[in-house]
């Protein structure tokens, strides 16, 4: 029965990540090797002297290679992507269905994509950061509350569990998401707010694949298994 479900979201998230790769690479990288020309520019970045740096990290050629590999990370993120889903489908009993695959999508995209999004939307190259362990303990954890909410929302009525969802929510951003020490960037705020916008664009696509598609090859592979 696992090995049904594993085989289920594996193919599922390839699916979904391909057709990703391909909207990646249409309105997806043109920003980023956009953004890539002002990261140059910064002071302090020496072209030279980076590529003769044995510290310097590996970077993609273009063209091909950068769509290849960029279309692999999205096979790989759908994959495991849907195989999380899958995975709260069978902890919590509620299947995931031709009929229901689409909603199961969308909420992975409202507490990955919007939630936490909201507080660290999608970057750009030389665009400002906070320290990777801060925003990754508070990625996680907006991801977890929201999506928790999201059950609670979607299995209980009582008062208390939607009084209880909607603190969950709300309580990562009233924290607050790390932040940069500066907010300056070479980048145009025209061209940051294009980035964005597709990227969330995309993600919406990207989560609705996976749920779709992870639908059908349930019902496909393994159509008792809730029920065994």
């Amino acid at each position: 029965m696992i090995g049904r479900v594993v085989l289920a979201a594996l193919l599922a998230g390839i699916a979904a990540g391909l057709i990703m790769g391909a909207i990646q690479h249409v309105r997806i990288t043109p920003l980023i090797l956009a953004a890539e020309k002002y990261e140059s520019t910064m002071p302090g970045h020496d072209q030279g002297a980076a590529a003769n740096s044995p510290q310097e990290e590996w970077q993609p050629r273009g063209g091909l290679q950068r769509t290849a590999l960029t279309t692999l990370a999205s096979m790989m993120a759908g994959a495991g992507f849907a195989t999380i889903l899958a995975g709260i489908s069978l902890l919590t009993g509620i299947p995931i269905t031709r009929q229901n695959g689409l909603i199961w999508g969308l909420c992975g995209f409202l507490a990955v994509s919007v939630a936490a999004g909201a507080g660290l939307p999608p970057e750009l190259p030389a665009m400002p950061s906070a320290d990777l362990l801060p925003r990754q303990i508070w990625w996680v954890g907006t991801i977890a509350a929201t999506g928790t909410a999201l059950f609670l929302i979607a299995t209980r009525r009582e008062i208390w569990a939607l009084a209880l969802a909607v603190i969950l929510i709300a309580l990562p951003h009233l924290i607050g998401a790390p932040q940069p020490p500066s907010l300056e960037t070479p980048i145009p705020a025209g061209l940051a707010a294009e980035f964005a916008a597709n990227s969330v664009a995309a993600a919406a696509i990207f989560w609705s694949l996976i749920g779709v598609f992870l639908g059908y090859a349930l019902q496909r592979f393994s159509k008792d298994i809730h029920h065994t």
